[in-house]
């Protein structure tokens, strides 16, 4: 080997590439598009929340904060949570802060999956799981959602794929990860749902990861339905949940997991090694502005108007809507657009609609190992009002 060659070695990773977000922000930016993938918001947050952290940095709130969190942000979450789902977490052995979702999903999966262990999740399934399981040395198992079609074979919903989960759970299961309200379809699970589950582990050693950073965008009076609301599933569950999402902070990365005192436990020892830490103004600026439960408690109807405005716009084209009972995602099945394009596959579709019509959307297909094509694509809704309309006049001329 030249000296001045870098030594090769086995990728711990070997199918990971350029995630599909973003290529498509990439081409979006390429061709001016209006960018409808990627989900983030394109309005500020309050600015009360930013007075909240100027204040922290002035009082000096710049150093290392404790490993698991500062304390008024951890009590505020668990205060939060009782009031909201009826179960009490210790603030300081059930409740640690994180660097956003994906890293709490990544630290609970490395705590508790050992090489050999069988991890299940449901696809299309957010792009972090399967990377996070490869990297613990687990193996995982892939169930997908039953896709419901109409008489003329448009998609219509997703449901739950009780019988291929139930028959995916064995002695080797060490945990499922659900996602509710769900990426990218926006389903929600229901009581009957939660019933459901407990009965398929009642009686196995398996664990539960509920990513929940969608808790707070449930829709036409609905509630959320959290683990921390069933007490035999939140004996053995890590509950994961985004301030990013919540307070339209997404780059602030700050979240947190709530689990029992043996699951945090082990959750802990990984975490003080992968990050430690985290932001400690930001840790005492959102302790003070979850203080006000309006701030979150008015999401649901901030966030149904946006959805409300979207889908009636849409509905004035030929894309078929997908009911959108949570989440800031409104899918849609293209293959009834009476233009060539719409025999596309979903990728190529996306790319079409990014560089010749100006908006960006997500191909569906993108959230499965092996790419399931079903003639879905996925929008994202937490836009200004303009953002909205100007992407609605473009689609509207197809």
């Amino acid at each position: 080997m030249n000296k001045q060659e870098t030594p090769t070695f086995p990728s711990r990773l070997p199918k990971v590439g350029t995630t599909v977000f973003t290529v498509m922000s990439a081409l979006a930016n390429e061709h001016h598009a209006i960018n409808l993938g990627q989900g983030f918001p394109d309005f500020p947050c309050d600015r009360q929340l930013i007075t909240h952290v100027n204040e922290a940095m002035l009082a000096d709130h710049n150093q290392y904060p404790p490993m698991i969190g500062v304390a008024d942000l951890r009590n505020g979450i668990a205060e939060k949570i009782q009031n909201l789902y009826g179960h009490h977490y210790d603030a300081e052995s059930e409740i640690t802060i994180t660097a956003g979702g994906t890293q709490g999903i990544m630290t609970a999966v490395l705590s508790c999956v050992s090489p050999g262990d069988e991890v299940i999740i449901i696809e299309p399934a957010y792009d972090s799981y399967r990377p996070s399981i490869e990297l613990a040395g687990g193996k995982t198992i892939a169930v997908s959602l039953e896709v419901i079609r109409d008489e003329t074979g448009r998609v219509t919903s997703y449901q739950i794929p009780w019988d291929a989960l139930a028959k995916a759970i064995h002695s080797k299961t060490r945990l499922i990860i659900i996602n509710t309200p769900h990426n990218p379809t926006g389903m929600v699970w229901g009581t009957a749902d939660l019933d459901k589950l407990a009965n398929l582990v009642r009686n196995t050693s398996a664990l539960i990861l509920s990513d929940e950073v969608y808790e707070h965008m449930v829709y036409d009076g609905a509630q959320h339905h959290s683990v921390a609301s069933h007490p035999e599933l939140a004996a053995r569950s890590f509950l994961i949940s985004s301030f990013g999402k919540t307070y339209h902070v997404t780059g602030w990365k700050v979240g947190y997991v709530a689990a029992p005192p043996l699951l945090t436990k082990e959750f802990r020892k990984v975490h003080q090694f992968n990050v430690f830490t985290v932001n400690t103004p930001m840790q005492y600026g959102l302790a003070a502005y979850l203080a006000d439960a309006k701030h979150y408690l008015n999401l649901p109807a901030f966030y149904q108007a946006k959805r409300d405005f979207f889908r009636a716009g849409l509905s004035k084209t030929d894309f078929k809507l997908l009911p959108t009972p949570g989440t800031y995602f409104q899918c849609v099945d293209y293959t009834a657009l009476n233009i060539p394009e719409a025999k596309l596959n979903e990728a190529d579709f996306c790319k079409w609609l990014t560089s010749k019509i100006g908006v960006a959307a997500i191909p569906v297909s993108a959230f499965y190992d092996q790419a399931t094509e079903s003639g879905v694509i996925r929008f994202c809704f937490a836009k200004q009002e303009q953002t909205l309309t100007n992407a609605l006049q473009r689609l509207q001329n197809l």
